[in-house]
């Protein structure tokens, strides 16, 4: 009686069998989903990660204070020119001189490609190309111009007296010492060759060696136009 019951109680044969695996083609659409998801977290810790990276950069470049000291020089029409003139303004500065033969020219003309391409985005605010001269001996206003005019047309020289240029380098931690004299009188200026981002509050924002291309340069100055925040 017993197994007559048991054997009732018996499943069917299809009700016993193994689930059916699903279609070739859900599994690869349930495992593409996996690795978008993966893929999506991996993603977002990345720039998370990139995002936090900047932003201590940013502020152990600000904790520097450079720029803060400010400068007081002329431009290369002679009109006086201060740090002030600049508040409220992006910048892109470098210190070299006219006489340098191939640091400077390389580098202002990366400042200039760089400058060139932001501006054919009418959405980025305006981003002004600043050079100072770290030899004033050589470096007047005449020079300046001369010199100048190769680069991007908005490229604003500055020149001042010894005392003004050397401020002005010290403000912004800037190396510059003038080599030996050959038999004509000539002489190379050794000096520091960063790019400065300044923000519109005046105070660095980034620092640019010579091996950042002028592609590269123009990503990190529209990035940081991007995420910009004034000091409170």
């Amino acid at each position: 009686m017993l197994r007559s019951l048991l054997s009732r109680l018996r499943l069917p044969p299809a009700a016993r069998r193994e689930p059916r695996p699903l279609p070739l083609r859900q599994r690869a659409l349930a495992a593409g989903a996996c690795a978008g998801a993966a893929a999506g977290a991996w993603l977002w810790l990345r720039q998370r990660r990139e995002r936090e990276r900047r932003r201590r950069r940013r502020e152990a470049l600000r904790g520097a204070a450079l720029g803060s000291a400010g400068f007081a020089l002329r431009d290369q029409s002679g009109a006086p020119r201060g740090s002030g003139d600049f508040r409220g303004r992006w910048v892109l500065l470098y210190f070299g001189f006219t006489h340098c033969p191939d640091v400077c020219p390389a580098a202002l003309e990366r400042i200039g490609r760089a400058v060139a391409a932001l501006e054919r985005d009418p959405a980025l605010p305006p981003l002004q190309p600043l050079f100072v001269t770290v030899d004033p001996e050589r470096d007047d206003e005449a020079a300046l111009r001369r010199y100048l005019r190769d680069f991007h047309p908005r490229l604003l020289g500055l020149t001042g007296t010894a005392e003004e240029v050397r401020a002005a380098a010290a403000a912004f931690r800037v190396y510059a010492s003038a080599g030996p004299r050959d038999a004509d009188g000539d002489y190379i200026v050794d000096h520091s060759v960063l790019i400065y981002l300044l923000g519109p509050d005046g105070l660095l924002l980034d620092c640019y060696g010579s091996g950042k291309s002028a592609e590269e340069l123009e990503r990190s100055v529209r990035e940081h136009m991007r995420t910009y925040q004034p000091l409170q």
